[in-house]
């Protein structure tokens, strides 16, 4: 049996980090197996898709690395792979269950689903929708004044559907706690336990791997495979990601309060701040599923050698930022300075930072503060926050830097002592500014770290950073020497920073 899989997006924003788990694994099992991964998309609801989200879904499968076999842009046998093209295949799917006796037409109001809804309350029994009684002269007059309805599945009652779910094990529920669902509403368009059996089954998809939240849909849906007589593919539900350090389910009304927090949800977020790929599909490959006690690291090859369900844990996984941007320093590490290069310079660009628009003028100093930076840089977009003060002419300084290194007597006289031992270094170069800064200290008495810590708060504005030789040899002689000289008027003057 060739293995088929498929992820089945709705195009209403952005892809959650959840949503991508769930693709990857399904990707990871189809490669594992030598089989197909399908991409199709969920569009059948008009109110809620949202313009442009198509192409942020394909734009971040693209980015990760999650290739499809079949699916939008690249076509199949099995298409078309939007939902909303696949009208006739719903048409022919529904006829054959009305010809075959499953599905009838529901005229029954609002106002009589709510009075039937009230009566079971009041009798204090479960609310479950059955076929509402109608003689054949009653049905003839609804269909001659037009009157809307909806097509409802009819559910056998008295049954116990049995699912050998590859992750959850065996879960068992009974059709009387399944009420008559629909599966076309009244403009025609079809819900999605409907619709997701259709296209399943057409496609020929052997293994359903979704997120738990879809495992109430799977017994009304396996009453639909049943009714269509089609074969039955693995179902394997996959628990949620829950919020960091918890087992409360992340929620999507809560990205605000997650990203005041610095824990990111969305994939774009990742994108957005310079994260490397192979980083990211390593995280989330571990969010739930483990090899084994020790390996963290996972190449993308080894992900497809490795990867089995039956090694995905059957309880919620918390998302660990941390644990996210450890990985990704991990990765980081093994990039060579091109490819670092190369991620920095769109968030220099977008600063205006560089000199020259294309970067090439600016590349040596590029290259020299990534390596200063060494392994604080984690991700691409931190050449903002660690690195800054190497491409500006005026310097921002971290308020509590000052009040430590610079608020005391003496600095600003040492400041233009060490203005001269920069004037007169030669050469300009890392050992022989570290060996200067040190005679003076010599010769002056001075503890090391009380002529560091404030000639690097004076040329950097920061209190931390790469090391000081580093910066100074990077900045040059002049930008030290003018920075110097700002720092001395500004603490004169009394400012701040």
């Amino acid at each position: 049996m060739t293995v088929r899989t498929r992820f089945a997006p709705s195009p209403t924003g952005y892809l959650h980090i959840g949503g991508v788990r769930t693709a990857l694994f399904n990707w990871l099992l189809a490669r594992h197996s030598g089989g197909q991964f399908l991409l199709r998309i969920d569009d059948t609801d008009a109110e809620r898709h949202v313009e442009e989200a198509t192409k942020k879904i394909l734009d971040g499968f693209r980015w990760i690395g999650i290739d499809w076999d079949e699916g939008p842009e690249v076509g199949g046998m099995y298409g078309p792979y939007f939902q909303s093209q696949r009208k006739d295949k719903y048409k022919a799917a529904v006829q054959a269950l009305i010809d075959a006796g499953h599905v009838y037409r529901d005229y029954s109001t609002e106002a009589e689903r709510a009075a039937e809804k009230s009566a079971a309350e009041k009798a204090k029994r479960a609310y479950r929708f059955r076929r509402l009684p109608a003689t054949d002269e009653q049905l003839a007059q609804y269909e001659r004044e037009g009157r809307p309805y909806a097509l409802r599945f009819q559910v056998p009652t008295g049954r116990t559907l049995v699912l050998n779910d590859l992750i959850k094990g065996e879960v068992s529920f009974s059709t009387d706690e399944i009420g008559d669902f629909v599966i076309v509403r009244p403009d025609g368009s079809p819900l999605y336990n409907f619709a997701t059996v259709v296209d399943d089954a057409d496609m020929k998809i052997t293994h359903v791997v979704r997120a738990e939240e879809h495992l109430s849909n799977t017994f009304p849906q396996l009453l639909v495979f049943e009714a269509l007589g089609v074969p039955l593919p693995a179902f394997a539900h996959i628990p949620y990601v829950a919020e960091p350090g918890s087992k409360t389910k992340m929620s999507k009304r809560k990205t605000e309060e997650y990203e005041k927090k610095g824990v990111l949800v969305y994939l774009h977020q990742y994108i957005e701040r310079g994260y490397l790929p192979d980083a990211v599909l390593n995280y989330l490959s571990r969010l739930g599923w483990s090899y084994d006690a020790s390996q963290e690291i996972f190449t993308r090859a080894e992900l497809i050698e490795k990867f089995t369900l039956d090694r995905v844990n059957s309880a919620p996984a918390s998302h660990d930022q941390d644990k996210l941007f450890w990985i990704e320093g991990e990765w980081m590490k093994t990039l060579p300075i091109e490819q670092k290069v190369a991620g920095v310079l769109p968030f220099l660009r977008a600063e205006g930072l560089l000199s020259d628009p294309d970067g090439d003028a600016d590349r040596g100093r590029i290259e020299a503060v990534i390596l200063a930076l060494g392994d604080r840089l984690k991700v691409f977009s931190d050449i903002l926050k660690l690195g800054r003060y190497f491409f500006t002419k005026e310097l921002t300084y971290d308020v509590d830097a000052v009040k430590k290194r610079l608020r005391k007597e003496g600095v600003p006289q040492m400041l233009r002592e060490l203005d001269e031992v920069l004037a007169g270094v030669e050469p300009y170069d890392l050992a022989t500014l570290e060996k200067a800064v040190h005679e003076y200290a010599e010769r002056t008495g001075r503890k090391m770290g009380d002529v560091v810590n404030p000639l690097r708060v004076a040329t950097t504005g920061q209190g931390v950073g790469p090391g000081l030789y580093d910066c100074l040899f990077i900045l040059g002689r002049e930008a030290c020497r003018a920075r110097i000289a700002g720092t001395i008027a500004m603490l004169e003057a009394g400012g701040q920073g």
